[in-house]
């Protein structure tokens, strides 16, 4: 018997309905810690070659870069917290690409005129930097403000899922069918002896391949993530009996935030599929899922752990998911995502760290 610590909104279980399309933002998420740190890094590496090339010896160079340092910290922290700023709003209100693109060097290089005009009244800051220039300075941070923004553009480009869903469609276009026919075989069985319970079934099933149909590039709640893992598992449990065991347990979480978090779609599902096959079916005997879904600060952390196996021969069954996945968070939340997978005793852990997003 599946146990379960929630009562999910009988709505949202129809995971099929229609989700409105990703604004396309080419803006980067400069509130991303992955972003910053590349931002901070690649404008302190400019710097430095700049002054190392003056070649006026290293002592002297390095303590110029020092001094120059602290004014690019501060125009760059600026920026980035104000571009952060700008790209919450497009969340929320689209906005045109050329539009985006020239923001990004907008912002740092207003940002750069502003405090250079301020710090130049100074007189130990005038007397620190007596070339400064305002204007060619800000157009310097337009440019780089540019060339950061067209980076990050064809990085996200680069580390597009496309390679990745491909490979995953086609290791679908395997699975499906296999899945499908066991399903249907476990719901001919029920058709005269528990009809309801058939026809419960294959609504589950219809709701379960119509999200698979989905473009995974698109975010879920929550809520219905959680929905659709359980219609999945209960197409299962008509197959497996007893043997599959499923205990949720959801902390730090209330249905208004369950609603509200969004997740990558079809983020969870795979995992537990691989739980299924890799945790469950290798034995005759029950054995126990454990899906645990809490809020850490401002993350979110799901871990998933069956039972394992090693010395078990079995079909090579979904081993992209967990790449596939790692890819995603990669390309949504960059160094801020995590993803472990790791026997611990007895039991396969894979741990999933995600910042939370609220709509």
């Amino acid at each position: 018997m599946i146990k379960q610590a929630l009562t999910p909104n009988p709505t949202a279980g129809k995971t099929g309905q229609p989700h409105p399309s990703v604004q396309e933002i080419v803006l980067p998420d400069f509130c991303n810690l992955g972003v910053v740190v590349r931002v901070l890094l690649f404008v302190n590496v400019l710097v430095l070659m700049s002054v190392l090339a003056r070649g006026n010896g290293f002592a002297q160079d390095f303590s110029e870069f020092m001094a120059i340092s602290m004014l690019v910290e501060l125009i760059c922290l600026s920026s980035l917290v104000t571009l952060c700023g700008f790209r919450r709003l497009l969340e929320r209100q689209s906005a045109a690409r050329w539009m985006q693109r020239m923001v990004s060097g907008a912002v740092p290089a207003m940002i750069c005129f502003l405090f250079l005009v301020t710090l130049l009244d100074i007189d130990w800051f005038a007397y620190s930097f007596p070339r400064l220039h305002p204007g060619y300075a800000s157009l310097l941070c337009f440019v780089i403000g540019i060339f950061v923004q067209h980076y990050f553009e064809l990085r996200t480009k680069a580390f597009s899922p496309a390679l990745g869903e491909a490979r995953l469609q086609a290791l679908q276009a395997r699975i499906r069918p296999h899945f499908l026919f066991n399903s249907l075989n476990a719901v001919l069985s029920l058709i005269r002896s528990e009809p309801r319970r058939a026809e419960t079934a294959l609504e589950d099933l219809a709701d379960l391949f119509r999200v698979l149909m989905r473009d995974t590039r698109e975010l879920s709640t929550l809520t219905d993530e959680i929905s659709l893992c359980q219609q999945y598992l209960a197409i299962e449990k008509i197959r497996l009996g007893e043997r599959l065991q499923v205990n949720w347990q959801v902390q730090h979480l209330n249905e208004k935030e369950l609603s509200q978090t969004q997740i990558p779609a079809l983020l969870l599902q795979p995992l537990l599929e691989n739980a299924v096959h890799y945790g469950v079916e290798p034995v005759a005997r029950p054995s126990l899922i454990l899906i645990e879904i809490q809020k850490s600060l401002d993350k979110i952390e799901i871990k998933v752990t069956n039972d394992y196996h090693p010395s078990a021969q079995l079909a090579p069954g979904n081993h992209m998911a967990l790449e596939n996945i790692r890819q995603r968070l990669r390309l949504l939340y960059d160094i801020e995502a995590q993803l472990q997978a790791e026997p611990v005793d007895a039991r396969f852990v894979v741990t999933l760290l995600f910042p939370q997003n609220q709509d």
